[in-house]
C-alpha cells in the first residue's frame, strides 16, 4: 500500500506535511536535541515564535521581522530574511531555490533545518529578565 497525501493544499501544515505516517519515530526525531526537535516542530507546524504567530495569539507582542516593516513569518526567515542571508546556503543543500515545501516537508530539509536552527537560534521565544519570572532561582540563604 502506498502512502498519498490528502491534506488540504492551504492547510497550514500542509507544507510540513509530505513525509508518511510511520510506526517508528522519524531520523529526524531520534538524531535532533530536545530543545532543536521542539524549535523544528514548532517551524513546521506555523507556531514558531514569529510575528505571524504572535498577530494570531499573543497581538500585543511586535509582528514586524527586525530587517524591515513585513510580517515575520516561517517563510521569511528561512527563505528571504537579510538578517539570515549568510545560514540561508544550509537551507540550500536541501532546496536549492529555499522552496518551504521542500524544507519544511523533506528529510533532507528538515535535516538541514536543524542544522539551520543550531546555528540562528531563530524561531525562540526572547527571554526576560530572569528577576521577573517565578523561575528564577531564589538565594541561599547564609
Amino acid at each position: 500500500m502506498h502512502w498519498s497525501n490528502t491534506s488540504k493544499v492551504n492547510s497550514l501544515f500542509s507544507p510540513a506535511n509530505r513525509l508518511p505516517p510511520s510506526l517508528k519515530p522519524q531520523k529526524h526525531f531520534c538524531e535532533s536535541k530536545q530543545e532543536i526537535y521542539g524549535h523544528l516542530i514548532w517551524c513546521r507546524t506555523g507556531h514558531a515564535f514569529t510575528g505571524k504567530y504572535y498577530s494570531s495569539f499573543i497581538p500585543s507582542e511586535t509582528v514586524s521581522c527586525s530587517c524591515s516593516k513585513c510580517l515575520q513569518t516561517q517563510e521569511h526567515i528561512l527563505t528571504t530574511c537579510p538578517t539570515f542571508k549568510s545560514k540561508h546556503d544550509m537551507l540550500c543543500s536541501a532546496s536549492e531555490d529555499l522552496i518551504i515545501m521542500d524544507i519544511l516537508g523533506t528529510e533532507k530539509g528538515i535535516e538541514a533545518l536543524s542544522e539551520f536552527l543550531q546555528e540562528t537560534n531563530t524561531f525562540k521565544k526572547p527571554r526576560t529578565d530572569p528577576s521577573h519570572t517565578n523561575l528564577c532561582p531564589s538565594s541561599p540563604s547564609e
